[in-house]
């Protein structure tokens, strides 16, 4: 699985002009762009969901980043996009052959805002599988984080 990690103060993502899924916290939160590639399993799942939960992304008292989404009871979006595993080995089209078969991918990505959402105990809002999506996101910082569960040193 691969994530694009956003710290962000609000977040909205709508289908077809309707909003279906929004955050917005004084402390801070965080839009997570996910995608699921060939392979890719629950334990994958757990391990992105525990290293999300953990992230030390939001500033202490100090100004430093050193509390996480459970230290200031923080927000998650979850978006899918395929897109992520898109390849330009081979010219200027991308290929999305590493992508997980949309049916494997939805479970996954459902199943993830569902674990995440019990580590944190709250909802975590989610946009809609497959459909066209528009994002509108407030960055913080800017901070910007990429985590494959497969490098897990990127």
């Amino acid at each position: 699985m691969r994530a694009v990690i956003q710290r962000v103060s609000e977040a909205t993502v709508l289908v077809d002009g309707v909003i279906v899924g929004a955050i917005q916290s004084s402390r801070g939160g965080l839009l997570v762009f996910l995608g699921c590639g060939q392979g890719d399993g629950e334990a994958d799942v757990a391990w992105l969901v525990a290293k999300i939960a953990k992230l030390r992304v939001f500033d202490d008292a100090q100004g430093r980043m050193s509390e996480s989404l459970l230290d200031v009871a923080g927000e998650v979006l979850v978006v899918s996009q395929f897109t992520l595993y898109g390849s330009l080995k081979k010219g200027s089209r991308p290929s999305f052959s590493r992508a997980a078969e949309p049916a494997r991918a939805e479970q996954l990505y459902l199943s993830f805002a569902a674990a995440l959402s019990q580590v944190l105990g709250r909802p975590v809002p989610t946009g809609r599988f497959g459909a066209h999506m528009e994002v509108k996101a407030q960055n913080d910082g800017p901070v910007t984080l990429v985590v494959d569960t497969r490098q897990r040193d990127f």
